[in-house]
């Protein structure tokens, strides 16, 4: 199944029109639809008799050669109608625009073989462009377990955290999308150049800006919602109080999506907008990937087990021998009334109990009494 041709020629030329994210251009679409939204604004007439500036920008528009264009460089353009439109991206019909961007992309520009309606539990992992070593490290142990669960991990491919969350799913074999706020066909960072060209050909590389785009701060904040709405949760690895990944966080919870938030030191800059979030309680605080799993999956699925010390011999004691084990002293014997009145146990019961811990190595017994014993230690 795919759109009908003449649906996708008029949001091609639509997608040169205007910067992506574009609520007004959004709503026309839902309201009109995309022919005849096109045709309308091709019939605009400004004061003076002479085409308006957007109809006159929209005729010199050609959107054939703009997609055989798209397709030289191994891009495809996926529309609402598309099989392979992710459904998911529909919601943002229903929130509010935040910094004047929001609204259904009118379509995405996609290179690589992965398929946007095949994303398996798509996770976001965003974070600060200025990472710490340990920002860094946890984004990739994140991305790297929910990669090998099969979990797409989606990102923004930028410096920092971005390129750890690419960086983690790619060394565990797992999916990964890259949404880029430039053009598909570029490479943005051009640092980043090998990590988009490994995802061109393994994962996908997308984006709502149409192909020779440059990066500009507004596609930024139009690519955040992208990301947040592509994915079930987002995962927001070092963020300060004003970072662009809290952006995604909010655009996050305007979807009703999971969001949460790795600790980090609470002198560190780089985490405060993260700790607010989770202060506030709008994140879930999450320290492994196996927290996002758990999270994440079906109810039942992906438990994460409690963290616990080591387990000490003494631990499958019951409660009452190893109360009279602290009662024993270590160098001088000492009798089992001795013993008794220093636990605050009857004598029957400390007997019984020394006669098990004698039998365990707990405890000896010398000629001046009771004593402990060497494995007492442990």
């Amino acid at each position: 199944m795919s759109a009908p041709e003449q649906e996708r020629l008029a949001r091609a030329a639509l997608s040169r029109l205007t910067e992506p994210g574009e609520p007004r251009l959004s709503g026309l679409l839902a309201e009109l639809g995309p022919v005849v939204l096109r045709d309308r604004l091709l019939e605009g007439r400004g004061s003076d008799g002479l085409q308006d500036d957007v109809a006159t920008r929209l005729a010199a528009c050609d959107p054939v050669a703009e997609l055989e264009r798209a397709e030289r460089f191994g891009l495809r353009f996926v529309v609402p109608g598309d099989e392979e439109w992710p459904a998911q991206l529909d919601d943002l019909a229903g929130v509010e625009p935040l910094h004047r961007r929001g609204g259904v992309p009118v379509g995405l520009w996609v290179r690589g073989p992965l398929r946007l309606d095949a994303l398996h539990h798509p996770v976001a992992v965003v974070g600060s462009r200025s990472a710490t070593t340990y920002g860094t490290a946890v984004a990739a142990e994140i991305s790297a377990i929910a990669g090998r669960e099969g979990y797409a991990v989606v990102s923004g491919a930028a410096y920092g955290i971005d390129h750890a969350a690419h960086r983690g799913a790619v060394s565990a074999d797992g999916p990964s999308v890259a949404v880029l706020a430039c053009g598909a066909d570029r490479a943005y960072p051009v640092a980043h150049r090998a990590m988009l060209e490994f995802l061109a050909a393994e994962g996908a590389v997308v984006s709502e800006a149409p192909p020779g785009c440059a990066p500009t701060r507004i596609r930024f904040l139009a690519r955040n919602r992208l990301i947040a709405a592509l994915a079930e949760g987002t995962v927001v690895v070092e963020a300060a109080v004003r970072s662009g990944a809290l952006n995604t966080a909010t655009w996050t919870s305007r979807l009703n999506r999971h969001l949460m938030g790795v600790p980090g030191p609470v002198t560190s800059a780089s985490s405060q907008g993260v700790h607010e979030l989770v202060r506030g309680g709008a994140a879930t605080l999450v320290t492994s990937g196996a927290d996002v799993l758990e999270v994440l999956g079906a109810a039942g699925e992906h438990l994460a087990e409690t963290p616990r010390g080591r387990e000490r011999s003494r631990d499958r004691l019951t409660r009452r021998q190893q109360q009279v084990l602290d009662a024993v002293p270590l160098f001088q014997g000492a009798a089992v009334d001795s013993v008794a009145r220093a636990a605050g146990v009857a004598l029957l019961e400390v007997q019984t109990a020394l006669v098990a811990l004698e039998r365990t190595g707990y405890v000896e017994r010398g000629e001046d009494g009771w004593r402990l014993a060497a494995r007492a230690h442990d």
